[in-house]
């Protein structure tokens, strides 16, 4: 989960040169009173209090926020909360103002972390506050989730509202996070917004685009969402070191074609991902498919070239894992979930009152010159953050390059590279990112 993915898959953005076809956009952090939207105050308090040099003096408070193990502390942990979380919120600020169609924040989808507590490598939950954000303008967001694991923390937050249907895709079954059983449906006004399909291990492409497809087709003609956001996590693809689904880039980004042919305004996010040769690799296609541009499965040279070896293709093969998913069992499944779907009361997708409210003027001072560095700023002088061309370079200044001897999947050389994680496709990146981030 370091940062150092995030920098592969912009590396190769650029080089394949797609930043030249999207707009890229520095976000703001997300500030307290952003974080706190969703997340109780005295959990955002310790995520900025806590350091590595402190954490005998918050033993207690670590274990009520579930922070150690798997969610460890490092040093900038809550600016690496911010960044992503502000990244995802940016972007859909974006979509609200209609200044995009997709947006893309890569180094989002920390589709774990609750409201009181970190979980899975996860501690803000970054989608949650997107999707919080959406809903002041769209009266019904529909969040799709691929990642090998449960999104549990986004189910949770919308588990009793009927203006969020979450659908989720993932292993079940002695798999970490233990949730998102067919039966789990949601609850109060809720109920049936909240769909699961529990999968085996092996999943392949075709079983996974046919069911995609055909659950997704339905509750997108019940649902009629007016935005999605689409977890693209990429330990779903084969050969992942915690996954043990058998997707190709094929099977994943069929998902993300999939979803943009309905032209409803999407969100897309990261997620999970442990071989980081093969996110790098699945991102880049993705923002790709994102784009409508055709790339050559032939790697440019980058400087990451020697992980992508010893191939040096696009492609993400798949092994020959057996699929435990048969046709009966998925079949099945998927029929219980379109069931969940008739049940709904009214048969129909809910309305909602909206109110349209006026916007605050902002000064031109204040557009160029926010008094209050952590205050939110405005649109105009958030627009100014964008990323003209010149700023952007397919290689580091020479006394940060990486031992050129280092192969292997993370040199621990990398662990000290300074360079930080500007993304070409990935809204909302800030200099300074912390060099240690949880690595699942």
């Amino acid at each position: 989960m370091k940062p150092h993915r995030i920098r592969m898959t912009h590396n190769l953005l650029l080089n394949y040169g797609l930043y030249k076809k999207m707009e890229i956009f520095r976000s703001p952090r997300a500030q307290f009173e952003d974080l706190t939207r969703f997340h109780i105050d005295d959990y955002i308090n310790f995520l900025r209090t806590i350091t590595p040099d402190n954490v005998q003096e918050y033993s207690k408070a670590m274990a009520r926020f579930n922070v150690g193990d798997d969610c460890p502390v490092f040093y900038g942990l809550y600016e690496f909360c911010q960044i992503s979380a502000g990244g995802s919120i940016a972007a859909a600020v974006k979509l609200n103002n209609r200044e995009a169609d997709i947006a893309i924040n890569w180094a989002g989808g920390l589709h774990h972390a609750k409201k009181t507590e970190a979980s899975g490598f996860c501690y803000v939950n970054d989608i949650v506050l997107a999707i919080l954000e959406l809903l002041k303008v769209h009266p019904r967001v529909l969040y799709v989730d691929i990642d090998v694991h449960h999104g549990d923390g986004v189910e949770e937050a919308f588990y009793t509202t009927d203006r969020v249907m979450t659908l989720s895709f993932h292993k079940f079954g002695e798999y970490f996070p233990g949730t998102g059983d067919i039966r789990d449906i949601g609850a109060g006004a809720g109920k049936y917004y909240a769909l699961n399909f529990p999968l085996r291990d092996g999943l392949d492409d075709d079983s996974f685009l046919a069911i995609f497809k055909q659950v997704l087709s339905n509750v997108m003609a019940f649902y009629r969402p007016t935005a999605i956001v689409l977890q693209c996590g990429a330990d779903s693809l084969a050969g992942d070191r915690l996954g043990c689904f058998n997707l190709s880039l094929r099977g994943h980004s069929g998902c993300v074609d999939y979803v943009k042919s309905f032209n409803v305004p999407l969100l897309m996010l990261g997620g999970g991902g442990y071989t980081i040769r093969n996110v790098a690799r699945c991102w880049t296609y993705e923002t790709a498919v994102a784009l409508e541009t055709e790339i050559s499965k032939d790697l440019p040279y980058n400087e990451y070239f020697e992980y992508f070896g010893p191939d040096y293709t696009l492609e993400v093969q798949p092994c020959n894992m057996e699929n435990k998913n048969t046709p009966e069992y998925l079949q099945k499944t998927t029929c219980v979930l379109l069931e969940n779907l008739r049940n709904i009361a009214g048969g129909a997708a809910p309305s909602v009152a909206m109110t349209h409210c006026n916007m605050p003027v902002v000064s031109s001072k204040e557009e160029m010159e926010p008094e209050d560095a952590d205050k939110r700023t405005s649109p105009t002088f958030n627009d100014r953050r964008i990323i003209c061309d010149e700023e952007m370079s397919d290689s580091d200044d020479d006394d940060n390059r990486r031992d050129e001897q280092n192969y292997g999947e993370v040199p621990e050389s990398v662990n000290q590279n300074k360079r930080d994680y500007n993304g070409a496709e990935v809204i909302g990146r800030e200099e300074g990112v912390p060099e240690s981030a949880p690595e699942r």
